[in-house]
């Protein structure tokens, strides 16, 4: 009896792929995080504008955009929205009246304190399943291609 030969299957490219690699996991490990946003009614890019206010004297537009990966319009008509909603609140730079920054207002401080600690706890039960990954060393990795590439593509 002739049998066929067993195919065996090519690996996909993708597979191998370290900027797929890296988005795919960012993907799949942030669902699980935006799961618990959704219960709570909070979308995506307001858990990503808040978070990127903690610690910040102010933000631009612009830079919230590029922090939070959105275009500018799209920031822009997601800050009013959360101005309306009285999360965020926007006021003329100091030292150069041109620039708006954006900060959040008490609501939104507290909103963001509540979400941050779920965030932590999301993140140790992520790097709990991976105990092979030194998250220090893994984060400062992250950082200086972030750094490194980001300076490559605004040069």
């Amino acid at each position: 009896m002739n049998t066929p030969p067993i195919k065996l299957a090519k690996p996909r490219f993708i597979d191998d792929y370290l900027l797929y690699l890296m988005a795919r996991a960012s993907h799949v490990i942030s669902a699980e995080f935006h799961e618990q946003l959704r219960r709570r009614g909070i979308s995506v890019p307001v858990w990503r504008v808040l978070a990127s206010l903690v610690g910040a004297e102010g933000e631009t537009v612009t830079g919230l955009a590029e922090v939070c990966l959105l275009q500018q319009p799209t920031m822009t008509k997601l800050l009013d929205r959360m101005v309306r909603d009285g999360l965020v609140q926007r006021a003329t730079d100091a030292r150069d009246r041109r620039v708006v920054r954006i900060s959040p207002t008490p609501r939104g401080e507290q909103l963001v304190t509540d979400l941050l600690q779920s965030a932590r706890s999301h993140e140790a039960e992520v790097l709990a399943r991976h105990p092979e990954a030194e998250a220090a060393e893994l984060k400062a990795l992250l950082r200086g291609i972030i750094a490194r590439h980001g300076r490559q593509r605004r040069g």
